[in-house]
């Protein structure tokens, strides 16, 4: 749910990125935050755990337009993937307004993203959400290992919803940038909507 400053005149939105360990959720925003203008970039925070080298969670504002007269402010996020921060996970996700699930591709990852994405739904059916109207990117990464799967095999198992997809290579950068204009686009369409 997006949070209104009423004395600001802005809205703060929430993108999480959200998937298994090291699937390239903070590859994606560290190429965004490399990517973006300078001027519409605030700074990077990390928490980094004992136990694992992704990141706890990055915070990156992205100044745009106007909405009804407001400023909007997106702040992104990612989820530390590994099974045991399921608690983390769920605490990161509230108040999301769009999720990027970033799957990875290889073969041996399936079932791990499946148990995800299972994951993802079921706490989006707790926090009141309808799961089929939620804006969602799917997000088929690491496209550019040997042993990936077919996006139409992805497309089954992790897209029954038919949201927009996008095969990526996040360490290069290839669709970064296409899965998070349709986030923001699908947030402010239904922003528009209030």
């Amino acid at each position: 749910m997006s949070l209104i400053n009423m004395a600001k005149r802005e809205i703060n939105c929430k993108i999480v990125y959200y998937g298994i360990g090291l699937c390239g959720k903070t590859t994606n925003l560290h190429y965004i935050h490399q990517a973006v203008n300078p001027q519409d970039v605030g700074d990077m925070v990390s928490i980094d755990t004992e136990t694992e080298r992704t990141l706890y969670f990055d915070l990156l504002p992205l100044e745009l337009g106007k909405v009804h007269g407001f400023h909007i402010r997106f702040q992104l996020y990612t989820v530390p993937g590994q099974i045991l921060y399921q608690q983390t996970r769920i605490s990161v996700l509230k108040g999301a307004d769009c999720v990027v699930f970033v799957a990875d591709s290889q073969a041996s990852k399936l079932q791990e993203n499946i148990e995800c994405w299972n994951e993802l739904q079921e706490q989006l059916r707790r926090m009141n959400k309808d799961v089929a109207d939620f804006p969602l990117v799917m997000q088929w990464n690491k496209r550019d290992l040997q042993d990936v799967l077919p996006v139409s095999v992805l497309e089954k198992y992790l897209n029954p919803y038919r949201v927009p997809s996008y095969e990526a290579i996040a360490v290069t950068g290839q669709g970064v940038i296409d899965s998070l204009r349709v986030g923001v686009n699908s947030t402010l369409r239904r922003l528009n909507r209030i």
